[in-house]
C-alpha cells in the first residue's frame, strides 16, 4: 500500500472522513488539514462525533461557529456536539405534546428519543445546515467533515413519509426514529445536502480502519452500505499499522496485521487504498499532528516505565462467583474484545466448577473461532439475521394492514435501525435465558441501556396505546426485572485504553444507569502497557496507556481489570 498523501490524492471540495469509534478519524483528518494549509489552502474542519478529540488534539476550545487556528493560518475549526443538539432536539419534539398526551406516552416518545438513531440526525441536521451555506462553500478550498452520515439516516431523509404528517397524526406512538417529526421544515435543505453527498465531483469519502479484522470488516459493511445510497466515490485509509518488529509482542501484532490484511485483499483492492503507519507519539499536539503524515518520522527514544501491576480479568471472575452471579454480560463498542473476554469469563467459571450457558448474539459470530470444549460450557449462537428477519416481518404484517405504502416503506426502514437489531436478537436470549438451568449465562455482546429503556417504555405504553411494534414475550418481560437486579445480574464493560473507546464507554455506562441495569466491572483491554514490552515503539504507547487505565479505574471506583495484548491468544483461544 502507498502511504497516504493529501497532496496527491485527487481530492474533491468535501471530504468525509468516517470509521468505526478508536481507528484514528481525527488523528488522520486533523493531519489532512494541516499538511494543506501549510501548502496554501484554505481549510474548514468540522467535527460532528460525539466523541470528539478534536479539541484535544489542537489544545485549544472550539465552539459550533469556525474559529481560526492561529498556529495555523489558514486552518479554521468548528466542534458541532450532536448529543447537545440532540438534547435540544428531543425538547423540541416533545414539547407540542406536554399536557396533551398521557404521561406514560410522554415518557414513551422521550425514551425514543434518546438513542443514537436521534443524536445521528442532530449530527446531519448540524452539518446539512454547514454543508449547504453558500458562504462557507465559496471561502474555502477544502471542507473537511470529522465522522460521515450513516446510510440509515440518509436512507430515512430520503423517503416521502419522512416529509408527510405520519407521525403527527398516528394514534400508535413514535417509532424508533421518531425524531424526523420535527424535519418537516427542512426537506429542501436536506435535499440539497444529499445531493452533494452523492456527487463524486464534490465529495470524497475517506474510510479509515485499522489493520484489524473486526474493524477492516466493519469498514466494509459502513463502505457498502454508503455506496447503495450513492457514496461511491471511496478512498480507503488504513490506519496503524506496524512495520517494525523486535519482540515477541511486536512481531506477533506485525503478523496477526499482514495476515488479516491479506484475508480482507479483495476489498482493500477495490478502492484506492493508503496507509498510515503506527506512530510512536501520542497525537495531542501540533508538532505531532504535522508529523502524523510525514515521510520521515522522529527516532523512537527509549522510555521508563512504572511497574505498575493492574488486578487482572481473575479478579473479576473471583467476584462473579463469591457473589453467585447468575447473569454475566460483556458489554461494549465493536472492536474491544467483547467476546474474548466473555470466552475467558465462560472457561474460568467452568475451571472452577460452575455450568455455563454462553451465549452470543453477534452476527460475526466470533465464537466459532474459539477452542471451546469444556464440557460444562454449553454454547449457543442467535443467528442475527434469522431474528431480525422474523420480528420484521410481523412488524410488516400488521403495519401493512394500517398503511399506505409509503408509510410501510417508512417503517420498513425504522426496521433496519439498530435499536431494531437489538430488541429483535434481545428478544431471542431472552426466551433463551428463560429456559436455562446452568449456574451461569454469559452473554456475549449485551443489549444497551437505551435499548433496556426503549423496552421498558414499550411495555408501560402498549397498555394503554395499541403499538404496531411486534407483542413483548413473557421471557422478556421478565428478564428485564432480573436485569435490574444486582443479585443476579452483572454487566462487565470492554474498553481499550484509548481515548474513543474510553469516552464511548462512558456514554454506555450513564445510559445503564439510566436504564437502573446492575453494573459494576469494567475491563481495559489488549494493553500493551500489560505485556511489559521491550520494544521502544510499543513502550512509548503503553506510556500513554496510564492515563486511560487510571480514568477507567477512577469511573469504576477501583473495580477494574487490565488485560495484556496477549501474543499468544491464538495458541490460548482460537482454533489453529
Amino acid at each position: 500500500m502507498k502511504k497516504f498523501d493529501p497532496l496527491n490524492g485527487n481530492l474533491t471540495h468535501y471530504l468525509f472522513f468516517t470509521g468505526k469509534g478508536g481507528v484514528g478519524k481525527t488523528s488522520i483528518a486533523s493531519a489532512t488539514a494541516l499538511q494543506l494549509v501549510d501548502n496554501g489552502y484554505k481549510v474548514a474542519m468540522v467535527s460532528t462525533d460525539p466523541a470528539s478529540n478534536l479539541q484535544d488534539v489542537f489544545e485549544m476550545k472550539l465552539p459550533n461557529k469556525l474559529t481560526a487556528m492561529e498556529k495555523a493560518p489558514g486552518l479554521f475549526l468548528a466542534n458541532f456536539d450532536p448529543v447537545t443538539a440532540a438534547n435540544e432536539y428531543k425538547e423540541s419534539v416533545l414539547r407540542p405534546y406536554k399536557n396533551v398526551l398521557p404521561e406514560s406516552a410522554l415518557k414513551n416518545m422521550e425514551e425514543q428519543l434518546s438513542g443514537s438513531c436521534t443524536v445521528e440526525v442532530a449530527a446531519f441536521n448540524e452539518f446539512a445546515h454547514f454543508l449547504t451555506d453558500e458562504k462557507v462553500d465559496n471561502e474555502f478550498d477544502y471542507i473537511i467533515f470529522d465522522t460521515a452520515p450513516t446510510g440509515h439516516t440518509i436512507r430515512m431523509l430520503q423517503l416521502p413519509s419522512a416529509w408527510n404528517n405520519y407521525l403527527d397524526e398516528n394514534d400508535r406512538g413514535v417509532s424508533c426514529l421518531g425524531q424526523l417529526s420535527g424535519l418537516s421544515d427542512k426537506k429542501e435543505m436536506y435535499e440539497k445536502a444529499v445531493q452533494t453527498l452523492t456527487d463524486d465531483s464534490l465529495t470524497t469519502l475517506l474510510l479509515v480502519t485499522r489493520p484489524q479484522r473486526t474493524s477492516l470488516k466493519e469498514t466494509i459493511r459502513s463502505s457498502g452500505e454508503l455506496s447503495d445510497i450513492g457514496m461511491k466515490n471511496q478512498k480507503i485509509i488504513v490506519n496503524g499499522t506496524i512495520l517494525d518488529f523486535d519482540d515477541e509482542a511486536s512481531k506477533s501484532i506485525y503478523e496477526h496485521q499482514q495476515a488479516d490484511l491479506s484475508e480482507f485483499s479483495d476489498f482493500l483492492n477495490s478502492s484506492p487504498c493508503f496507509e498510515v503507519p503506527l506512530s510512536s507519539y501520542n497525537i495531542s499536539s501540533l508538532e505531532n499532528i504535522r508529523l502524523v503524515l510525514n515521510d520521515v518520522q522522529p527516532e523512537n527514544k527509549d522510555v521508563d516505565l512504572p511497574d505498575d501491576d493492574f488486578p487482572s480479568i481473575n479478579t473479576i471472575v473471583d467476584n462473579l462467583i463469591d457473589t453467585k452471579k447468575k447473569l454475566v454480560f460483556t458489554m461494549g463498542k465493536g472492536g474491544v474484545g467483547k467476546t474474548t473476554v466473555a470466552v475467558q469469563i465462560a472457561n474460568q467459571m467452568a475451571e472452577r466448577g460452575k455450568t455455563v450457558r454462553l451465549i452470543t448474539t453477534d452476527p460475526a459470530d466470533h465464537l466459532s473461532y474459539f477452542n471451546i470444549d469444556d464440557k460444562n460450557i454449553n454454547v449457543n449462537h442467535i443467528n442475527e439475521k434469522t431474528a431480525l428477519l422474523d420480528y420484521q416481518t410481523e412488524v410488516l404484517d400488521d403495519a401493512k394492514k394500517a398503511m399506505d405504502t409509503d408509510d410501510v416503506d417508512y417503517i420498513a426502514e425504522d426496521l433496519r435501525s439498530p435499536c431494531t437489531q437489538e430488541i429483535a436478537v434481545f428478544r431471542e436470549f431472552a426466551n433463551l435465558i428463560a429456559d436455562n438451568e446452568d449456574d451461569v449465562v454469559v452473554v456475549d455482546t449485551a443489549p444497551t441501556g437505551h435499548t433496556l429503556l426503549l423496552l421498558d417504555s414499550t411495555q408501560r405504553y402498549a397498555a394503554e396505546i395499541k403499538r404496531t411494534s411486534g407483542e413483548i414475550p413473557q421471557s422478556m418481560i421478565e428478564l428485564l426485572p432480573k436485569l435490574q437486579d444486582p443479585e443476579q445480574t452483572e454487566i462487565v464493560m470492554v474498553t481499550l485504553p484509548e481515548p474513543t473507546p474510553v469516552y464511548e464507554s462512558m456514554r454506555l455506562n450513564d445510559d445503564l444507569n439510566r436504564a437502573k441495569i446492575a453494573h459494576t466491572w469494567w475491563i481495559v483491554n489488549q494493553s500493551f502497557f500489560a505485556t511489559k514490552t521491550s520494544n521502544k515503539f510499543l513502550k512509548v504507547r503503553a506510556k500513554d496507556e496510564i492515563e486511560w487505565i487510571e480514568k477507567v479505574k477512577s469511573i469504576s471506583n477501583g473495580h477494574f481489570a487490565v488485560e495484556k495484548w496477549n501474543p499468544n491468544f491464538e495458541k490460548d483461544f482460537l482454533k489453529i
